[in-house]
């Protein structure tokens, strides 16, 4: 189980990264009209503070999402990490589609849903992909097909 904590907080991590990066490519794109992380910081009750937006948008998708992932995953629809990350990933972006868009309007906001969309979706996916990796194969949650349990030395 630590194996699969550990895989969930380097995805994290490895998502986040990713995740930034298509966020500053919104923000090239946008011409700076975006702010996704000043839209974090709204939330929280401190408008106008990027800083801080960018810590707390780090700390949460680097633990916080990662740790919930790990309790939950066995128990989401797809057989594969991956797929369910996908799944956490497109929920999470309906919650930051929602609150995150501040005035955005017409073609702006088609933007931001698509670039946001897709870096939700990526981060999911990473995470889903670093969760499966890092897990240990003699968990009894890993459930392995018959032949590949054979072929191990």
């Amino acid at each position: 189980m630590v194996n699969r904590i550990i895989g969930g907080v380097l995805g994290g991590a490895t998502g986040i990264a990713v995740m930034s990066v298509i966020f500053l490519m919104l923000e090239v794109e946008t011409r700076e009209q975006v702010q996704a992380f000043d839209a974090v910081a709204r939330y929280v009750g401190m408008p106008g503070s990027t800083t801080l937006g960018f810590v707390i948008f780090a700390f949460v998708g680097t633990f916080i999402w990662p740790l919930l992932f790990v309790a939950i995953e066995p128990y989401l629809l797809f057989e594969d990490s991956p797929s369910n990350g996908m799944t956490l990933g497109a929920l999470l972006w309906i919650a930051f589609f929602i609150l995150g868009r501040g005035d955005l309007m017409g073609p702006l906001l088609v933007v931001f849903g698509g670039f946001t969309l897709a870096a939700h979706l990526a981060y999911g996916f990473i995470l889903g992909v670093m969760y499966d990796r890092f897990a240990d194969p003699t968990d009894p949650a890993v459930e392995q097909p018959p032949e590949a349990a054979g072929n191990r030395p």
